[in-house]
């Protein structure tokens, strides 16, 4: 289960890092005013996710890509906080999707701290 586990949150990672690529778009939307270089920090955030997801495949390797997910998931915190202000400002009728990406990050958190464990050495 564990291994099931760990392949969908690598995919979950792969999926959404591609998608800063197919529709950065949704990511320029959210993205706080404070921040600069927008486009540029979507597709950083994109390389970002799959990197994390491929270091969570190599066991030698895995707790560090957790690690990095964690981070990342909380440096982009402020994106989902922004997306929320943003639906709640212009009445978007998919402002629940906003709410509940935020205790969503900490789930996701949660997830990859199962992985964050380094791996054990044979020698």
């Amino acid at each position: 289960m564990k291994r099931i586990s760990l392949y969908l949150l690598v995919l979950l990672f792969t999926v959404a890092g591609i998608n800063h690529f197919v529709q950065p778009g949704f990511y320029l939307k959210i993205m706080p005013a404070w921040l600069p270089l927008h486009e540029e920090l979507v597709f950083i955030s994109g390389v970002a996710e799959i990197a994390g997801a491929l270091l969570l495949l190599n066991a030698k390797t895995r707790h560090w890509g957790a690690w990095f997910i964690i981070v990342l998931l909380i440096a982009v915190f402020p994106a989902n906080i922004q997306m929320l202000l943003n639906y709640q400002s212009n009445g978007n009728p998919m402002r629940w999707i906003a709410i509940l990406r935020l205790p969503l990050q900490f789930l996701l958190i949660w997830w990859a701290c199962i992985y964050t464990k380094p791996a054990v050495s044979a020698g």
